[in-house]
Order: C-alpha cells, then sequence, then structure tokens
C-alpha cells in the first residue's frame, strides 16, 4: 500500500529542508487556528428558539436563556431533554466548525488528536 503523500514530499529528490520548514508553517497554522476556535463564540437555539445557548469554540457554556414557555412545571423532562439536545447540538456545531477549518490547514490530511 503506497501512503498517500503531497507531491512535494514524494520522490527521493525532496527537498528535506523544504520538507521542515512546511511542517512548521503548518503546525504553525494549526496552532493558530486552534486559538480561533477555542475563543470563537456559537449559539444555538433550540426547540424552536425556546432555548438559546452560547458556548465557546473551548466548550465552555456561557449562557443559558430560556424563554418563560419553555418552563413548565408539570413537564420538568421536557425542560430536561432540551438542555441535554441543546448542549449536544452547539457540542456537534463546535465539533463540525473545527474539523471544517483544520481540514483548511492540513489540505484534508488527516492528523488524529487535532480536534
Amino acid at each position: 500500500m503506497k501512503s498517500r503523500l503531497p507531491q512535494e514530499f514524494q520522490g527521493g529528490n525532496a527537498n528535506m529542508n523544504q520538507m521542515v520548514r512546511k511542517a512548521q508553517k503548518m503546525q504553525e497554522d494549526i496552532t493558530r487556528v486552534q486559538e480561533e476556535i477555542e475563543a470563537k463564540e456559537f449559539t444555538k437555539q433550540v426547540g424552536g428558539g425556546a432555548m438559546e445557548l452560547v458556548m465557546t469554540g473551548d466548550k465552555k457554556l456561557k449562557s443559558v436563556t430560556l424563554k418563560p414557555e419553555a418552563v413548565d412545571p408539570d413537564d420538568i423532562e421536557m425542560l430536561q431533554d432540551l438542555i441535554i439536545s441543546g448542549v449536544n447540538e452547539i457540542i456537534q456545531d463546535i465539533e463540525d466548525y473545527g474539523a471544517a477549518e483544520m481540514e483548511k490547514v492540513t489540505g484534508g490530511v488527516s492528523l488524529p488528536g487535532l480536534i
């Protein structure tokens, strides 16, 4: 099985210094993108707008805003389900965004453990 390396990294005549510089540049770009993602705020509305969540890219929940109609003392389970659903959805949004941004930097090369 052949490995899939970018064209400039293939062959015996590859310039090692050039490869090292490109790898260092990619690492710098990855670090920059990770920092940008962590600082970015994500907002998600669920339950037809009954709840709004704000979370940072490093998955710290900043706020939960509930509309009064979302709070029914006779149906606490619905509110609990809404919160769980919303948190899971916003985390998935953050992960999808991070993966897309990393793909731009890495050119689609899979680097396990990045995001």
